[in-house]
């Protein structure tokens, strides 16, 4: 997304407007917060959410009786692998996550480095599910995990999620659980914020968060997925409320926000996907990443890797070959 310097102030207004709205920020800090019955983290390439939020259960056991790390192998997958990789805690883990589901790699993440028996000191329960790959799987593979272990209705549940999809996600639990009694609120432990640097081109904006730059997206991938956030959560023939798809509740969209998202589509010259170097970039990575799985030997792939290798080479195929949009599901 390129823009000219008269109208850099606009696009990083424009871009944190998207950003709050799709951070959908209910709760601004757990550790204050009241217990609840369940907290939900389904897995992000940005580290810090999980990070912060095993902290805050360490220091406050009583949060919550149950916590599901959620997330499966996707498209997305190798960015989590990515971002192990280059914490500067996390990354000596690195090799042994490969081929793992993405809530496999934050329970490694959990019992290596945090005090697992702190979290669980006042009976938090702790429950993997890791077979879903998009928002609308998080909620109903999540929902059966909680019924599986005797769980029929929590009466509380936090989101903890991505911040770009924070939103449709909570309105993808909403849906999941349609008609039951039940408050389900969005906890994104941060919202990414923009602004525009000296040289005059958009940056990060990290003074009131403990993140680092090297934690964040790619900005390219970053603007990417709240773009393709607004036309999903749209209650029409084409999104995915229930005029549409029916994957969500409905959900308002401020007319603000929907001028904001026209503005930005202009400014991109009408593409809302990732840019031609973003995406040779992502090639390389993922070529690299499931590379590490051919055999170099007569040993087996064991069936996590050989699923891994299908799910990525074809998101190759339909991303870069193909140049479908790339949005996650």
């Amino acid at each position: 997304m390129s823009t000219d310097k008269n109208s850099t102030e606009s696009l990083a207004s424009d871009v944190n407007f998207l950003s709050c709205l799709l951070t959908h920020p209910q709760i601004s800090d757990l550790s204050s917060h009241p217990p609840v019955d369940c907290i939900t983290l389904c897995v992000s390439s940005v580290l810090y959410q999980a990070t912060t939020l095993f902290e805050i259960l360490q220091s406050h056991p009583r949060l919550t009786k149950s916590l599901v790390l959620c997330g499966g192998i996707g498209h997305s997958t190798p960015l989590i692998y990515q971002a192990v990789s280059r914490h500067p805690k996390y990354r000596t883990i690195t090799s042994e996550i490969q081929g793992l589901p993405e809530a496999r790699v934050l329970e490694r993440i959990l019992n290596e480095f945090f005090d697992i028996e702190k979290i669980t000191s006042q009976g938090c329960r702790i429950l993997i599910e890791d077979q879903s790959t998009n928002c609308g799987a998080n909620a109903s593979k999540t929902r059966e995990l909680l019924e599986k272990n005797g769980i029929e209705t929590p009466k509380s549940m936090i989101v903890v999620q991505d911040p770009t999809m924070a939103l449709r996600t909570v309105a993808s639990f909403q849906k999941v659980y349609e008609g039951v009694e039940m408050d389900i609120r969005s906890a994104p432990i941060f919202v990414p914020v923009t602004r525009v640097g000296q040289e005059g081109q958009v940056e990060w904006d990290t003074s009131d968060v403990g993140i680092t730059i090297e934690g964040l997206w790619e900005k390219e991938r970053f603007y990417d997925l709240i773009m393709g956030e607004v036309p999903r959560l749209r209650d029409d023939t084409e999104g995915y409320g229930p005029k549409g798809k029916g994957f969500i509740v409905h959900v308002d969209i401020p007319g603000e926000v929907e001028d904001a998202w026209q503005r930005l589509v202009k400014t991109s010259n009408g593409q809302a996907t990732l840019s031609p170097d973003l995406l040779s970039k992502r090639f390389v990575d993922m070529v690299a990443t499931t590379s590490h799985y051919l055999p170099q030997s007569t040993t087996p792939l064991c069936p996590q890797h050989i699923t891994h290798i299908i799910i990525t080479w074809k998101y190759l195929f339909e991303y870069v070959v193909v140049k479908l949009p790339v949005y996650d599901p």
